[in-house]
């Protein structure tokens, strides 16, 4: 005889599952002990939210559904930031939350929140399960719909009695290949008709763009077509910087210098664009658009495609470049503005003080072609954004979606776990870091590769930049620290506290070569924002237009 925790666990164990992130309550122990006599590897993390980001963050780099595991009420709603993360940022993502049991009432309503209800604006799909027998069919409908596209997030509730009633042995569902659909011949003809016809081309990646499935045969367009293309900034590293077409990235909606190349295009064509991201750019008057993707387009006041190729972005691309290849002859008709426009962005990165583009500059040299930087939110992501050249796809990991804080840490920690032999860096100002610093002891616990990098300016810095841009009084954004070297020191990491900004490369160098947790604290010059993000952009010098 089993129990429907162990039919949960064996369907999970179907799914591919190895690890659960999480932390279980009372209402789990069931699930616990059926996971206990599985192969699956429980983490146990110290904060919800946390698992909620680790779990999405595995479904980002993997493609699968990453599960985390919650108790009921509080423990479930902690999940709610998470979800949305997932959401927004299309992750496919499990979670399994607890319940007091349904068939009795022993307890009357303590801790109980319909946490079903809560979930269901922030998920694909929420369903409390009320038998064991259902248990392998809603394990499967659940990572169907959590990973088919748009992927996401997806929300089980097993209550305790149902974890913990007796049943017979129900049979599992073997999961099958999911095959999306490729773009038909008349929506390919007109796209490259229109494109043909372009006299200044230029190409967008988005966040879509990112999916594991999808990179290689993007690469591929690029190469064959030859024009040149910016990202988004969920839409770095798709395709190689070795290119030589790459133009920049839109971490700013307008005024910036990659915005030169786009006002000056007469078409663009976005490949895997998400509206749920800050828009890269404002359609008005300008430029056409043609949008693939592997959903149409969501309409927007400033997003609103001429023309759509909707199927498996790879083979559409594939399809696409055959009818364009070796047709182009205005290909390339912005390229001449890239040298102008790189220069413009990349000015002054080695200067000897702490601004963000020495810090994006020094990463940059050690971090090798395939390290990992994951960002929390801060003023410090549209530099990095902006100024840090990725070469492979899904190696700086940040959030243009729901923009949360909190989510830096963990989703480092879940990047050394699946590549432990990458360098992982997670980035995060003393804002954001604080919100899960806890899970250093999570991260020395687990025996994690990971160099921390705490950006210290004792404020909520875009917050107090934007208060300023907007000329409100200064007030209500600045904050004490602790001593971070201690401070990490106290968890069983390693700590250390850069003055220097001569130093900092090899401090850096020294905490990957290290191995373990190494938190890195340094100070930084934000001056550089009202400098370039405001007076220099608003002053944009005519000779871009002409180089």
């Amino acid at each position: 005889m089993t129990k429907g925790s162990d039919l949960l666990v064996a369907a999970l164990e179907n799914e591919g599952v190895e690890r659960i992130f999480g932390i279980p309550g009372e209402e789990n122990l069931d699930v616990v002990e059926s996971i206990r006599k599985s192969s699956i590897e429980l983490v146990l993390t110290r904060h919800e939210q946390a698992a909620a980001f680790m779990a999405a963050t595995y479904g980002r780099l993997t493609g699968k559904p990453g599960v985390c595991l919650t108790t009921l009420g509080p423990g479930a709603l902690n999940l709610s930031t998470g979800a949305a993360y997932a959401l927004l940022g299309a992750m496919p993502m499990v979670m399994i939350t607890g319940q007091k049991g349904i068939l009795s009432s022993r307890q009357a309503r303590f801790q109980v929140v319909d946490v079903v209800a809560s979930m269901k604006p922030l998920t694909k799909l929420a369903r409390q399960i009320v038998s064991p027998q259902m248990i392998p069919t809603t394990v499967r409908e659940a990572f169907r719909i959590a990973q088919e596209e748009r992927p996401g997030p997806v929300h089980l509730e097993l209550p305790e009695d149902i974890a913990a009633e007796a049943c017979q042995e129900v049979a599992l569902i073997a999961p099958h290949q999911l095959e999306l659909p490729t773009a038909s011949d008349a929506a390919l003809d007109r796209a490259a008709a229109l494109i043909a016809a372009a006299k200044r081309p230029l190409l967008m990646f988005g966040a879509a763009a990112s999916r594991p499935r999808s990179t290689s045969d993007i690469a591929q367009f690029v190469i064959r077509t030859r024009i040149p293309f910016f990202t988004t900034q969920m839409g770095k590293g798709t395709v190689p910087g070795g290119t030589e077409l790459y133009m920049g990235t839109a971490a700013l909606s307008e005024r910036d210098y990659v915005h030169e190349a786009i006002e000056q295009a007469d078409l663009i064509i976005t490949i895997g664009h998400d509206t749920i991201e800050k828009p890269p750019f404002i359609m008005g008057g300008g430029p056409k658009v043609v949008h693939v993707g592997y959903q149409p387009a969501t309409v927007e006041q400033v997003y609103f495609p001429q023309s759509e190729v909707i199927g498996d972005i790879g083979p559409s691309l594939k399809a696409l470049a055959d009818r364009l290849e070796g047709k182009l002859p205005n290909a390339q008709a912005l390229l001449h503005l890239r040298e102008r426009i790189l220069e413009r962005i990349t000015a002054r990165a080695t200067e000897d003080r702490f601004t963000p583009q020495r810090l994006v500059h020094d990463i940059r040299e050690v971090m090798p072609h395939d390290g990992i930087l994951t960002l929390d939110n801060g003023m410090y992501k549209i530099w990095f954004a902006r100024n840090y050249r990725t070469r492979m796809a899904n190696t700086l990991l940040l959030d243009n979606a729901l923009a949360t804080m909190g989510a830096g840490l963990p989703s480092a920690m879940v990047a050394s776990m699946l590549y432990p032999e990458r360098r992982v860096m997670a980035i995060c100002g003393d804002g954001g870091f604080m919100m899960n610093s806890q899970e250093l002891e999570t991260a020395v616990r687990l025996k994690l590769n990971l160099v921390v990098l705490v950006i210290e300016d004792n404020a909520y810095g875009m917050i107090r930049w934007k208060q300023a841009v907007d000329e409100f009084p200064d007030f209500g954004m600045t904050f004490g620290n602790p001593d971070f070297v201690k401070y990490a020191e106290s968890y069983g990491a390693k700590g250390t506290r850069v003055d220097d900004i001569g130093q900092f490369k090899q401090v850096l160098e020294e905490a990957f070569s290290g191995g373990g947790v190494h938190l890195v604290n340094v100070p930084v010059d934000y001056s550089e924002n009202e400098r370039v993000l405001v007076k220099e952009l608003r002053e944009r010098l005519p000779d871009i237009l002409e180089a």
